[in-house]
């Protein structure tokens, strides 16, 4: 009986650091990281100011969330999977440019909050650097698993492949000059293929 109390409590406490998260990143969204207290994070989710600190600590910690929520909801893992098992170098490389795609697409407000926070203490940008180098990871052993069909070394397709995939370019594209995401799938598959393949 204790047991399934504490389990209760356990989604009760997790559902409520779920509802935090969500209402800090509308408000970093809106507001930027920095300019956002955990005042107005409690105030926006519903919740005692003191809840936030017990739930999460710092700012940082949200973030940390976010981003794992962001990961989860693009199913980042399990898409990358899908593209590693894709044989055909061109299917793959098609698959590079989904799972990009996808990952954008699913939450590039969480891309923009990071990009805005790399200002902030060096606690903060290390969170964040650590959260990019597993986005970063998965992108270079990507184009390293094509290394038998590439045109050029590794290290300079997985270059290019960084490149296409630098926020500012899906910023401008997508948010900017109105393409879609498929329309921005398509340009980015079209050009690693040009680029990479043989």
């Amino acid at each position: 009986m204790a047991e399934a109390v504490k389990t209760y409590r356990q989604e009760q406490a997790e559902a409520t650091r779920i509802r935090i998260a969500q209402a800090a990143r509308q408000l970093f969204a809106a507001n930027g990281y920095g300019a956002t207290s955990i005042d107005a994070i409690a105030k926006e989710a519903g919740v005692a100011t003191r809840t936030v600190y017990s739930a999460f600590g710092t700012k940082r910690e949200i973030l940390s969330l976010i981003c794992d929520l962001w990961l989860k909801d693009a199913q980042a893992i399990e898409r990358a999977g899908e593209v590693f098992a894709m044989t055909e170098p061109a299917a793959r490389i098609r698959g590079a440019a989904n799972w990009l795609t996808n990952l954008y697409s699913a939450g590039f407000d969480v891309v923009l909050i990071f990009e805005a926070a790399t200002d902030e203490s060096a606690e903060t940008r290390a969170l964040l650097r650590s959260k990019l180098a597993g986005r970063n990871q998965v992108m270079d052993a990507i184009i390293a698993s094509l290394d038998e069909d590439l045109r050029i070394p590794v290290k300079q397709a997985q270059a290019v492949y960084r490149a296409l995939a630098a926020p500012g370019v899906y910023q401008e594209l997508v948010d900017e000059s109105g393409w879609t995401p498929a329309e921005f799938e398509d340009w980015v598959a079209e050009s690693l293929q040009r680029q990479l393949l043989a």
